[in-house]
């Protein structure tokens, strides 16, 4: 009996003894099998689409397609000129109404080609049998559909973005029409690769693309329309709007991105790490840029300087076009824009003209001679600067002796203007040809260093 029982049992001691499978490897196997499986299934439904058609209505079908194909070529091909003297006539339209014309035109061959193939489907099927005209409604449904996508992304105006969405567009439709949609998403989701517990296949990928596009042009759009709300109101001030904007719009992206993720299903926690990493390393790598952005935060908070202020920054004298992230826009007279990093706003010595207030007090430096009447002087400079155009009166010019120079008595003339964006040497320019005129006037000299040079004779 023992020995009938081992001859019983002996032939599973080989299958036992076999080494077993990895459950890595048996994960990948499973993986390769299935996509093995998908691959199949699409290439049987491909033969027999060929094979169907060999069948004769359906080679009938392709031909009608092809024929009306000819016919929609010939047709816009003799419309077209047409089309185009008529859209000329209408110049006076709107600009978003003569695109949309011209988009009209560039896919007229399409337009007149689904015209013409959906009444011949409706007629196939009222006068043969359904499937005999079930390729047309195919092509028609497809042509149709690409149309739509062809119009409706040409509101995008990023040219890259709106090719990749309308070719996406196209592949999608296609496969819906086809139906074909839930072996294109299992063969999508079977090619995918893991990272510890974060897996990301193409199908992930897609949808993650699709998701993030759609949620940042709905940021961007309500960006927009909250960056125009803030900047009508004028209870706000003009530093106070660039700061809830860029708030706004770092918020806005930032909830898109993590929504987007999420929707997903990629598991953010498994990326702390990595994201950590690459935070660290950006922080030494990019402190420069770091500092500049927590320096706008800070010029926007402590409102040391705004929109529309006129400084000066060494060399660099103009009013404030923008306020970035980075950077600092100023425009100077002749026209220039200095692109001025926030942190030289913070750590350098800036001149704000119209910090408190947009009143500026000019002094220029003038003499006369020893011969002329001081208190004449002064009563002919405060009465030549109340002449010049911008100089204030309610805010009087003056005028004082500074000091008896080798030459002349040195006079100091104070005057205020309340619009410094229009310049500071013009007005001064202006202000000497009127003391210039005026001590013309009045015979007020302005005496400057001579020299006399004598010939000694020696006598001889």
């Amino acid at each position: 009996m023992e020995n009938e029982t081992t001859l019983a049992t002996s032939p599973n001691l080989p299958a036992a003894s076999t080494p077993a499978t990895s459950a890595p490897e048996q994960a990948s196997g499973a993986v390769v099998n299935e996509a093995q499986e998908i691959a199949l299934s699409l290439a049987d439904k491909a033969q027999g689409f060929l094979e169907g058609l060999l069948r004769p209505w359906n080679a009938y079908q392709i031909v009608i397609a092809l024929g009306l194909f000819i016919v929609a070529h010939l047709l816009a091909k003799l419309l077209r000129p047409r089309y185009r003297e008529w859209m000329r006539s209408r110049e006076n339209w709107p600009k978003w109404r003569l695109r949309f014309m011209l988009l009209v035109e560039r896919r007229l061959r399409l337009i007149c080609f689904v015209l013409l193939i959906f009444p011949t489907v409706w007629l196939m099927r009222e006068l043969t049998w359904p499937s005999r005209s079930y390729l047309l409604g195919v092509i028609a449904n497809l042509a149709l559909a690409w149309l739509v996508i062809a119009i409706v992304t040409r509101l995008i105006n990023n040219g890259f973005l709106r090719s990749s969405v309308r070719y996406a567009g196209w592949a999608w439709a296609t496969l819906v029409i086809l139906g074909i949609t839930e072996e294109a998403i299992s063969l999508m989701d079977t090619a995918a690769i893991e990272l510890g517990t974060l897996r990301l296949s193409i199908w992930m990928l897609v949808q993650a693309v699709f998701t993030l596009g759609l949620l940042f042009f709905l940021a961007r759009s309500v960006s927009k329309a909250t960056a125009s709300g803030v900047r009508r109101n004028e209870d706000i001030s003009p530093s106070m709007q660039v700061l809830v904007i860029k708030f706004a719009q770092v918020g806005l992206y930032g909830l898109a991105l993590f929504v987007g993720l999420r929707a997903t299903g990629v598991d953010l926690t498994g990326l702390a790490v990595l994201s950590g990493a690459i935070g660290v390393g950006l922080g030494f790598g990019l402190q420069k840029v770091v500092s500049n952005l927590v320096s706008g935060v800070i010029i926007l908070l402590d409102k040391s300087i705004k929109p529309g202020d006129v400084i000066s920054l060494g060399e660099t004298f103009g009013w404030i076009n923008t306020l970035g992230a980075r950077y600092t826009s100023v425009v100077t007279r002749d026209g220039r824009e200095y692109l001025i990093p926030n942190e030289d706003l913070i750590t350098g010595q800036v001149v704000n003209w119209s910090h408190s207030d947009d009143f500026v007090r000019l002094d220029i430096y003038f003499g006369t001679a020893y011969g002329d009447d001081p208190h004449k002087v002064r009563a002919l400079a405060i009465e030549a600067a109340r002449g010049v155009d911008r100089v204030l009166g309610h805010k009087a010019p003056v005028c004082h002796i500074v000091g008896f120079g080798d030459n002349s008595v040195d006079y100091i003339l104070r005057f205020w203007i309340k619009d410094p964006t229009g310049g500071l040497t013009n007005i001064r320019g202006n202000v000497y040809l009127a003391l210039w005129d005026k001590f013309q006037e009045n015979n007020i000299s302005i005496p400057f260093p001579q020299r006399e040079v004598r010939m000694l004779d020696d006598g001889s």
